[in-house]
């Protein structure tokens, strides 16, 4: 792996030359092994948090843990092209448009025990503007080379907050055409019913269930090309104990195979609904 600036690895992508890199701030991490039209993201993967925010923090490792996303990478890290966050979504969030992507507020408590300085807020929304950079010269790039791109967005979420049963898979369909490709989610989502996980994980999958596909990741992509298919796809936190953190790896290595097989045949089912 090497580590690049944004800028390099764009002169990279245009010239369409495979490479694996993190960005030189380490703040993202990019592997694009063939220029096909399939990308798997995983933005909220990171938990790094920059020392000069430490002592600043309301929120301790654990509470910034429960509300990232742990192991999505892994679950898609077979596919030729994935790019994913380093760093926590509690120093700026990937998935937020960045006047929101610092917060103010986490999950019912201030972030900050006093208002963070300015120059620590533009540190971070700087590495926001940087990978969105790279996302946009990667997705314009594939656009032009295939016509149509593909891109799984991989989320998790704890589903033992919620009060009621909750599916495994739900996919957030909102914030795209639906009248082009609500057919090509719910084969997605008819796939992701079939995963069979171990110890009894029900089979379950629903679309705009418990969440519906807000996030910027999404949004930016699908603003600003017309022919890439985003596809929001949440875990529930199955894979893992959320009370304490353990993580169950024969849970994440059964989802990141089955994932390897299923995506490549999303992507044919994408491309003859075209």
């Amino acid at each position: 792996m090497h580590r690049l600036t944004p800028a390099e690895m764009i002169s990279l992508i245009r010239a369409q030359k495979p490479f694996e890199a993190v960005s030189d701030d380490y703040a993202f991490r990019l592997k694009v092994e063939a220029y096909i039209p399939l990308v798997c993201g995983a933005v909220h993967e990171g938990h790094q948090f920059r020392p000069s925010l430490w002592e600043r923090c309301t929120h301790t490792a654990y509470e910034r843990w429960y509300e990232e996303d742990p192991c999505t990478l892994s679950m898609v890290s077979g596919h030729p092209i994935v790019i994913s966050g380093c760093d926590s979504r509690f120093e700026y969030d990937l998935n937020r448009p960045p006047d929101t992507a610092v917060y103010e507020d986490a999950w019912g408590k201030p972030l900050w025990k006093q208002r963070l300085p300015q120059k620590e807020k533009d540190r971070s929304l700087e590495k926001h503007h940087r990978f969105y950079e790279v996302v946009h010269a990667l997705v314009e790039t594939l656009e032009a080379l295939h016509g149509a791109v593909l891109v799984v967005d991989m989320h998790s979420y704890n589903w033992k907050r919620w009060d009621r049963p909750v599916p495994t898979w739900n996919l957030g369909t909102h914030n795209i055409d639906n009248q082009r490709f609500g057919g090509v989610m719910e084969a997605w989502r008819s796939r992701l019913a079939d995963i069979r996980l171990p110890h009894d994980i029900p089979p379950t999958a629903l679309i705009n269930d418990t969440f519906y596909g807000n996030g910027y990741f999404l949004k930016y992509i699908t603003g600003h090309f017309d022919h890439t298919l985003v596809m929001a796809t949440e875990i529930a936190k199955v894979y893992c104990d959320e009370s304490s953190g353990v993580i169950y790896p024969e849970v994440v290595a059964s989802v990141r195979r089955q994932l390897k097989e299923l995506i490549p045949l999303q992507l044919l089912e994408f491309q003859q609904a075209l």
